[in-house]
């Protein structure tokens, strides 16, 4: 078995709390974003979650209706799509608290690999595949690391593929590195590092770098999990260079 006895009342316990917390959050800000231009103020976007079922994940929504129809599958911190509601949604994160409901209904964890679109999950290894194992959840290690993924973006022409080449390797093994090692102690201390993240991500990304030494993380994980070197661009496994040569 995967996890560890405890793992589900933790969730449920966790996002009971957090939905009694930011319930009145999240009801200001779902209000002024139907302000904005009178559309629903959630989004709920086709993931696919723990065995390849599929489920909606619920979000605070930050960009303009129907944007998914009017670009890529990316999003980059400049990104004309994105509401200046949305901005304020995605600065401090509430786009996520809302996935507190997933959690409570079973669909998603506190702490699990982020859930993927469709798209992506088709390209996985036979080994990444493994992701599929646990829940995905909220916050995970590369959620800390790549917390700033949209300024990463920022000047890129082709986000789809920066994105593929530089964050999504990196995504995948940190991924697989919590599947492989997920502990009470690994949960709460991620819980603590995505609190701490959102003040203070030089001190996060300590704390993430810490855990991976302590799971015997390879050399070149821990580094990336610094950023403090410009990320490199990976190869791309053949079915998804394929894939963004046909896209793009």
């Amino acid at each position: 078995m995967i996890g560890y006895p405890g793992k589900r009342l933790l969730d449920i316990l966790g996002a009971s709390i957090g939905l009694l917390v930011f319930g009145p959050v999240i009801v200001v800000f779902a209000i002024a974003i139907w302000l904005y231009d009178f559309h629903s103020p959630f989004y709920f976007g086709r993931r696919i979650g723990r065995g390849g079922r599929i489920f909606h994940m619920v979000k605070l929504r930050s960009m303009v209706v129907n944007a998914d129809k009017a670009g890529g599958s990316t999003t980059k911190a400049t990104d004309n799509r994105i509401t200046p509601m949305g901005r304020l949604v995605r600065r401090f994160k509430l786009d996520e608290v809302t996935q507190l409901w997933n959690v409570l209904v079973g669909d998603m964890s506190l702490i699990g690999p982020r859930p993927q679109v469709e798209s992506d999950v088709k390209h996985y290894t036979a080994e990444e595949r493994q992701l599929l194992d646990v829940r995905p959840g909220i916050s995970d290690l590369s959620s800390i690391v790549f917390s700033d993924e949209g300024d990463i973006l920022a000047g890129s022409s082709n986000p789809d593929l920066d994105y593929c080449r530089l964050i999504r390797p990196w995504k995948l093994r940190l991924g697989l590195l919590y599947v492989r090692n997920a502990s009470l102690t690994i949960d709460l201390t991620l819980i603590y590092a995505t609190v701490v993240a959102i003040v203070a991500k030089s001190r996060a990304l300590a704390i993430v770098q810490n855990v991976l030494r302590r799971i015997g993380a390879d050399q070149d994980v821990v580094q990336v999990a610094a950023r403090r070197a410009p990320l490199q661009p990976q190869p791309l496994p053949n079915s998804l260079a394929e894939a963004l040569s046909v896209a793009h």
